[in-house]
């Protein structure tokens, strides 16, 4: 299948400039880790928890938006999600003046929906996220904005991959890497940049029991959906994968794992005491599976874990890491 190369990925990394940010690799040694998965595995933290925004999906959507003609930008930009890259649309619509009107469901984090409307979106609420994409569909339709799509799309896999580009060049012969899996935009776009730049690091995507749109996929070998997803990590929720990433996932990817919630919330705890980094769910989700059904497969191995973001409250990142710690 057709893949963005290198060339392309650098081309969209030099387009972004000083946009994005490029975020640190950190190297994780502490007894607290060592407990949990052995002395004899290295550990680097990509930690993109630190972008603009607090997560990697500033990549996407300024990529996206930046790729718009002045017609395009004079109309606006519209975008479904359950908060991250609702923000990270809002974001990109500032920094190149235009306006951005989002769909999120009424369960959004209230910091979230605040977020987006602190950089001038207009919001709106829908019960659920299956509503929430018809809802964004009407709008284009009736406002001839641009959708901005969460995870599909030659744009964002593009965004993504600058990303994976990132990690490649900042740590050379990496035996492997770990991706969090909502739609499968990042993992798409990571993957490919990684494979073109290490062709032995293997990829492993990570998803939520509750969310197993990409297992499915998979499991069928097309993009398919799920009734409604039940996990706490809201960010990996995406109901259905989409051709593209799916695509880009099922060429590129190893393997994939399931965590559940509890293995998140515990790798939530875990990173707050050993690393003072205060995560949302799916920003812990590849910690997860690190001390879970990765442990034993990467033993010995030199491994990036990838920090994706952290858009939470403090009453609910307490809630989870309470729990994470008493279980």
């Amino acid at each position: 299948m057709e893949f963005p190369l290198l060339d392309q990925i650098r081309a969209t990394r030099e387009r972004l400039g000083g946009l994005i940010l490029e975020t640190p690799v950190w190297p994780w040694r502490t007894s607290a880790l060592t407990e949990q998965i052995g002395p004899d595995t290295t550990v680097l933290l990509k930690l993109e928890l630190f972008q603009h925004t607090g997560t990697f999906k500033a990549r996407g959507a300024l990529t996206n938006l930046l790729a718009l003609d002045q017609a395009a930008l004079a109309q606006g930009v519209t975008a479904v999600s359950a908060g991250n890259h609702a923000i990270a649309v809002a974001f990109a619509a500032r920094l190149v003046g235009t306006t951005a009107k989002v769909v999120m469901p009424k369960t959004a984090s209230p910091v979230r929906i605040a977020a987006c409307q602190a950089y001038g979106a207009e919001v709106v609420l829908v019960d659920n996220v299956m509503l929430a994409f018809e809802r964004v569909h009407q709008i284009q339709a009736e406002e001839n904005r641009t959708f901005v799509h969460p995870f599909e799309g030659p744009q964002t896999i593009l965004g993504t991959a600058t990303l994976g580009l990132e990690l490649g060049l900042q740590v050379p012969d990496l035996d492997a890497v770990i991706i969090p899996i909502g739609g499968g935009g990042l993992c798409a776009g990571m993957a490919t940049a990684l494979k073109q730049l290490q062709p032995h690091c293997q990829v492993f995507g990570v998803e939520p029991e509750g969310a197993d749109t990409m297992h499915r996929s998979f499991a069928a070998g097309k993009p398919q959906s799920i009734e409604a997803p039940r996990t706490i990590a809201d960010s990996l929720g995406a109901p259905h994968a989409a051709p593209y990433s799916f695509g880009l996932c099922y060429h590129f990817v190893d393997d994939l794992v399931l965590v559940s919630d509890d293995e998140m919330q515990r790798a939530m705890a875990l990173l707050f005491r050993s690393m003072k980094l205060a995560v949302e769910p799916a920003g812990a989700a590849a910690t997860a599976a690190l001390c879970g059904p990765l442990r034993e497969r990467l033993r010995g191995k030199r491994v990036a874990v990838l920090v994706c973001g952290a858009n939470l409250d403090i009453a609910t990142f307490a809630r989870h890491v309470t729990a994470g710690t008493a279980s």
